[in-house]
């Protein structure tokens, strides 16, 4: 497997903003992907829009495509969570340590989307416990954006304003939560009227159906075809001398053969507790237990899976160049990627999560590259 160091090296998703705030004039940041200088920039987040899939699918997005210059890499696991962080943050994820749709931190795993216990009973809201700015504690991008005097905001959908990971990942902007393509729309022009601004802009539609029916299927090009259309429209509004920058968390693949974790007591042997989700997992073992369990693991999947242990992970950069000491023990003792079409489910402790068509989390080219496309007015 590739060491994940040159994919970090050559472009993230955490280069973003910081690249946009240089050409917006902000002291101290690196304009690492070369973006070019605008008064006025809008981030558009298209949850799922893998590079690969857009470039199989040109013909259903052709403005996307036509501006897609260049692949970016989303950063592992390539998640919604994790990559949201990264782009917010402007850091890899040993970094700012949301090291995934759901983790170990204390004596929970976390699901980092709802901010609640990831499985086993009712769900519990863990704002309190788990405070967002304590496990996320260094500066945002948006913070640093904000405190260099650049008009700041955030649209999304109006349920995560005071989400978890928008405290975490995205505190720093003015929250403007919206309900559909329309309103997403309008906000982002507003938001571009007052000049040296930065708006971040999210749209969750695609990947929801990439989950439901799978990537390229029917559904989820019609509404590739919209956000297409989304992006025009905005790229359309932009006043003179701004830019809009389109990426995505996650690409996804189409899950063929499962293999259940709940049903299989080989793979439950010296186990602790399971992250992660069916594409990437960390597994956490009882004391002293995680040579057996890597050698279980990758005894049992073989060629459908990478299995690293916690070190070898960490050296082989699947989590960026540097990991904080406070979020080494937040990644598994065992660190799962899956290959191919594999998908590892839980059918009884994950029963949604473990049906859905579309996955992601691995560091496949259709999981990991997203798109970075410009279009400047």
């Amino acid at each position: 497997m590739e060491d994940l160091a040159q994919r970090y090296a050559a472009g993230t998703l955490a280069d973003v903003v910081p690249s946009a705030l240089a050409g917006l004039g902000v002291a101290g940041e690196r304009n690492a992907l070369d973006l070019p200088a605008a008064d006025r920039v809008c981030v558009l987040l298209v949850d799922g829009l893998g590079w690969t899939s857009l470039q199989a699918h040109a013909d259903a997005a052709p403005f996307l495509a036509r501006l897609s210059a260049r692949p970016l890499t989303a950063g592992f696991p390539s998640t919604t969570a994790t990559s949201v962080a990264s782009l917010g943050t402007g850091l890899t994820p040993g970094e700012h340590g949301v090291v995934g749709y759901a983790f170990e931190a204390g004596r929970d795993v976390l699901n980092v989307l709802g901010w609640r216990r990831h499985t086993g009973g009712k769900p519990i809201d863990l704002r309190e416990r788990i405070v967002p700015e304590e496990l996320q504690p260094r500066p945002t991008a948006f913070e640093r954006a904000a405190a260099a005097g650049v008009a700041v905001r955030v649209v999304g959908p109006r349920d995560q304003r005071d989400s978890g990971l928008t405290r975490a990942a995205l505190r720093g902007g003015e929250f403007q939560g919206v309900h559909a393509l329309g309103d997403l729309t309008a906000a982002v022009a507003d938001a571009l009227e007052r000049p040296r601004s930065l708006c971040y802009a999210y749209h969750a539609d695609l990947d929801l159906l990439g989950h439901v029916h799978g990537p390229g299927s029917t559904p989820w090009l019609y509404q590739l075809s919209y956000v297409d259309r989304l992006a025009e429209t905005i790229a359309g509004s932009l006043p003179s001398g701004s830019a809009l920058i389109v990426t995505a968390d996650h690409g996804m693949v189409t899950v063929g053969e499962r293999v259940d974790y709940d049903a299989e007591p080989v793979l439950q042997a010296g186990v602790r507790t399971v992250g992660g989700e069916a594409r990437a997992r960390h597994v956490y073992t009882v004391e002293g237990a995680a040579p057996d369990v890597r050698a279980a693991w990758r005894e049992t999947l073989g060629e459908k899976a990478w299995v690293l242990g916690r070190e070898e992970a960490v050296a082989a950069g699947w989590f960026g160049p540097r990991v904080a000491d406070a979020v080494l023990p937040r990644i598994g003792d065992v660190v799962v990627a899956a290959r191919g079409r594999t998908a590892v489910v839980r059918t009884a402790a994950e029963p949604r999560l473990s049906r859905m068509t579309g996955q992601h989390g691995s560091v496949t080219d259709e999981e990991l590259l997203v798109p970075l496309a410009i279009a400047r007015a």
